[in-house]
């Protein structure tokens, strides 16, 4: 049987692995169907769907450009993302049997992948999309309980990642 560290450092290089491959997945998913994300985006900056008499409607974006511009920008956010895990996964498998200084200081790509994803899925979702858009007020434009799925595992991923084996 392995020994614990080896076990440790392959978990935490499969857990940046398997966020590398998500976020991959969810660039493929957001540039091959375009519109059907899009259309969420854009639905979220207008504010067109949340309580009719909320008074937070003068924050609304109704500018195609700002929409198109704003999904682009989440699309190269996650590109960015799973791109840092992926080299991130690489490094840390090509150092799993290293010395612990030599493995630990493998870790740089991933934590900025895992930085960015925290950047997009929290500050873009959470404080951007559900607070200052008011995403929570939608019944149908509501990815708060997905952002919040995904950066639990973010979080937990980045934590476990900082644990030293000595």
């Amino acid at each position: 049987m392995p020994p614990v560290s080896y076990l440790f450092r392959l978990a935490k290089t499969l857990c940046v692995g398997s966020i590398g491959l998500m976020m991959l997945i969810i660039v493929i998913g957001n540039t091959t169907d375009y519109f059907s994300n899009y259309q969420f985006v854009e639905h979220v900056l207008k504010m067109d769907s949340i309580f009719p008499d909320s008074q937070l409607h003068y924050r609304s974006l109704n500018s195609p450009i700002l929409s198109n511009t704003t999904y682009i920008a989440i699309i190269i956010t996650e590109a960015l993302a799973s791109f840092c895990c992926i080299r991130g996964f690489l490094f840390l498998f090509k150092n799993l049997k290293s010395d612990a200084v030599s493995f630990h200081a493998s870790k740089n790509w991933a934590v900025a992948g895992l930085i960015l994803g925290i950047l997009l899925w929290f500050l873009g979702f959470e404080v951007i999309g559900g607070e200052w858009f008011a995403m929570w007020q939608s019944a149908r434009y509501n990815g708060l309980a997905a952002a919040e799925r995904v950066l639990i595992f973010l979080m937990l991923t980045l934590i476990l990642l900082q644990i030293r084996d000595e």
